[in-house]
C-alpha cells in the first residue's frame, strides 16, 4: 500500500513553514486540499488510496512568504512525481525562501 506525506522547511528562517496550502492533484484529476501543521509537515489526505500514476502537489507559498518576508517571487510551486505500484512510502519535502525552493524524495 503506498502513501504520502509532505514537509515544508523556510531556509531562511531555518523553520518549518506553518499552515501553507498544498492541493494535491491526483491522476483521475481529482483534487484534495491539506495544509502544513504546526511542523510544516502535512500527511492527511483523507481516505485516499494511492495508485500508479503521476501526482502532482501544489504548495500556495505566497501569503506564507509574504507574511513571513515581506515578498514572494513565487506564487506557488508545483512537484510533479511517480508513485509507482506497491512504491511504499513516498515523502516530497519542499525547502523555500522568498527567491528559491528545492525539493527531493525523502524517506
Amino acid at each position: 500500500m503506498n502513501s504520502l506525506s509532505s514537509h515544508v522547511l523556510d531556509t531562511t528562517c531555518g523553520k518549518p513553514a506553518r499552515k501553507i496550502k498544498i492541493t494535491l492533484s491526483l491522476p483521475s484529476g481529482l483534487e484534495i486540499e491539506s495544509e502544513t501543521d504546526k511542523d510544516g509537515r502535512c500527511k492527511d489526505w483523507g481516505d485516499t488510496v494511492f495508485v500508479a500514476g503521476t501526482y502532482r502537489l501544489r504548495f500556495h507559498c505566497r501569503e506564507y512568504l509574504e507574511s513571513v518576508h515581506g515578498e514572494s517571487f513565487y506564487p506557488f510551486v508545483d512537484i510533479y512525481f511517480d508513485i509507482t505500484e506497491n512504491g511504499g512510502h513516498y515523502h516530497v519535502p519542499l525547502l523555500i525562501s522568498p527567491y528559491s525552493f528545492s525539493s527531493y524524495r525523502g524517506s
